[in-house]
């Protein structure tokens, strides 16, 4: 845990005055009815180079000195905010260079932040059965039977996941406000439309129904359109995590990550943990330098 001055942190000019790869950036406006704790996920997680971030968190337009920044798994980054009543405000920006180089790296290199079980022929590590199992919103368990009829003849792996993607991609519609908070994977089967966390849902739901351990990406998505947050998810096969969209929105290359988790429990870009709070506006850009650039949707993908 740390404290961070909430006006600004990390600071810096990007070396030579270039222009960083990815500007991303949220503005949000909260009413407070009732003084609250707040946790806010909405910084790029830790990956990619650093060219300058700032944070900013007033109350009434006077500044909250403080906010505290907590580690999440995989390089997610949570700040917790203690506000009284009043029009709470929240600015980020933050301009990202590219990732540090990893070719050439094992496959270990990249696996994540938990421990794997010892080198068992068969057995999953730890990151693995944490994404095997059924969560709230993608209740896998109950998904089995339509998972092994519909693609349980294909040969395990990404030969499996990207039908998955296919399906999803020409079976369900997207359609904004078709969901909300309270829906899961098995609505947007049922129903045959939802929104991104939806799809992502959906693909995480049916890869764990096929014992592939799948997992919840938050992103900023330059090329989006509406802008807003992104959902993605993440497939474990091969030795790696791959990146999979079945909206296939916004190209997987320019996204930013923000948080992951099991679903979107883990990473909603806001959490009220104590108190009255009502969001009253919200904007969400994000950007590339040049051109976007042409997502192959199937193709392997990984994101930093």
């Amino acid at each position: 845990m740390t404290d961070v001055q909430s006006e600004s942190y990390r600071p810096s000019a990007h070396p030579g005055g270039g222009v960083a790869e990815r500007v991303v950036s949220c503005d949000l406006t909260f009413d407070v009815g009732e003084p609250a704790d707040v946790a806010l996920h909405i910084a790029a997680a830790n990956g990619r180079a650093v060219r300058a971030e700032r944070l900013d968190v007033t109350m009434d337009r006077r500044v909250l000195p403080v906010a505290v920044e907590l580690a999440t798994p995989h390089g997610g980054r949570l700040h917790l905010l203690r506000t009284p009543r009043g029009i709470l405000s929240v600015s980020y920006r933050a301009e990202l260079g590219p990732p540090p180089a990893t070719a050439g790296q094992p496959a270990a290199a990249i696996r994540g932040d938990l421990p794997d079980l010892p080198d068992l022929p068969g057995l999953p590590g730890l990151e693995q059965l944490t994404y095997l199992r059924a969560s709230r919103y993608c209740p896998s368990d109950h998904d089995v039977g339509f998972a092994v009829a519909e693609f349980g003849g294909l040969p395990p792996g990404r030969p499996q996941v990207e039908a998955i993607t296919q399906w999803i991609h020409s079976r369900v519609g997207y359609v904004p406000g078709s969901s909300n908070v309270h829906s899961c994977a098995d609505d947007a089967l049922l129903t045959g439309q939802g929104v991104c966390r939806d799809f992502a849902h959906l693909g995480i739901t049916l890869c764990r129904a096929l014992q592939i351990p799948a997992r919840f990406v938050a992103v900023y998505a330059p090329g989006l359109a509406p802008m807003d947050f992104h959902a993605v998810f993440e497939a474990w096969f091969d030795g790696a995590w791959w990146t999979y969209d079945a909206t296939r929105r916004a190209p997987r290359e320019g996204m930013v990550r923000i948080a992951t988790g099991r679903d979107a429990a883990d990473t909603a870009f806001v959490n009220v943990l104590r108190g009255i709070v009502v969001l009253q506006s919200m904007e969400v850009t994000a950007t590339v330098t040049g051109l976007l650039p042409i997502d192959d949707s199937l193709a392997p993908h990984r994101l930093c």
